[in-house]
């Protein structure tokens, strides 16, 4: 009989372990390495299976399947995005992913995505600003300052170079956390009272929050012309968060329109406003920011590329560092015709 040592094991990346590896990297190099990842994936854009996320939604939240391949490795992501949670002292989004050998269907990994999809996330950010922002913009406001803000500020310093955040939350306490936490980073951080404060000198602005409702955080007059929106938070149906004016006057980016017209900012235009997809850009297809003058969106929704990228990192990372641990995942009896008999002898 095989016992749990002589058995096929997986790969295993708890939320404890992805914490020590960010640590033993540094999350400097985690955010800079992610965001070259999947620069990586998305050049080779024709190689994946791409389809909308899978969602089923609830009337207090909304609970997501995200899945793809590559021909070699096939992952998903599991997701849940509940605003509500937050009055009851758990996190809004929550997650997990798995990896795997498509040659055999066998599992090659299963991590944590909580903290991974925060990496991704603000990695997915300073990358599409690497490409859309104005040169030499060093200033960011950030609207919404929940458990996003410190990952993408520092994604935007160490990918973009931006020296400057401005905060603002309509919670002070929100904002607090993040200066507080964002001390010692480098960035020159001010706590701000009001969404026009926070965008005084911004070339960047960065729209996260939570609600799932169609908002207007940023109204017309707020965007002035050269300025880069990365808005992240819009990313459901019904959830937006710029007003449709500031749709109409920017070059829009998205990551996959199919999934992005249902969930991102451009629900709020007909389904044939033209849009353009960031491998496009990242590949030299299409243009980013032609001119000074531009006003750039990135409509961010989040695609299962990128977690693909982010779970094929985090796997090499942590065999490199050897941290993980091993589950007895997989049933692997002497002849794969007789699982019975391995039960049966396990008695």
């Amino acid at each position: 009989m095989n016992t749990p040592s002589q058995r096929a094991m997986v790969p295993f990346i708890s939320v404890e372990a992805m914490m020590q590896i960010v640590h033993k990297l540094g999350i400097r190099t985690v955010l800079r390495e992610l965001a070259n990842e999947i620069e990586a994936d998305f050049l080779r854009w024709d190689s994946f299976d791409k389809t909308p996320r899978v969602a089923s939604h609830s009337p207090v939240g909304v609970i997501e399947l995200m899945p793809t391949s590559d021909g070699a490795l096939y992952g998903f992501k599991y997701v849940n995005g509940h605003p509500k949670n937050m009055a009851d002292g758990l996190q809004t989004v929550t997650a997990f992913g798995l990896l795997a050998d498509v040659a055999t269907g066998y599992p090659v990994l299963l991590s944590e995505m909580t903290l991974l999809t925060a990496l991704r996330t603000a990695a997915m950010s300073a990358l599409a600003a690497r490409h859309l922002a104005p040169s030499g913009a060093m200033t960011m406001a950030m609207i919404g300052n929940g458990a996003q803000s410190e990952f993408q500020s520092l994604a935007f310093q160490e990918i973009v170079g931006v020296t400057d955040v401005r905060l603002y939350d309509i919670d002070p306490a929100a904002t607090a956390k993040c200066r507080r936490n964002l001390e010692g980073s480098g960035l020159n951080v001010i706590a701000c009272t009001s969404v026009e404060e926070a965008l005084e000198g911004a070339r960047i602005v960065t729209t996260c929050t939570a609600d799932k409702r169609a908002s207007t955080i940023l109204t017309d007059n707020m965007i002035g012309p050269g300025t880069h929106i990365n808005a992240v938070g819009g990313d459901c149906p019904g959830k937006t968060e710029l007003h449709r004016d500031i749709l109409l006057r920017s070059d829009i980016f998205v990551e996959y329109p199919e999934q992005t017209r249902i969930e991102g900012e451009i629900q709020q235009l007909p389904a044939d406003h033209a849009v353009t997809e960031l491998w496009q850009v990242f590949a030299g297809h299409a243009p980013g920011r032609r001119d000074k003058s531009q006003i750039t969106l990135f409509d961010s929704v989040g695609f299962a590329i990128e977690d693909f990228s982010a779970l094929r990192y985090i796997r090499r990372a942590a065999l490199e560092t050897g941290t993980y641990q091993e589950l007895d995942l997989l049933a692997d009896p002497d002849d794969p015709r007789d699982l019975y008999g391995m039960l049966h002898r396990a008695r």
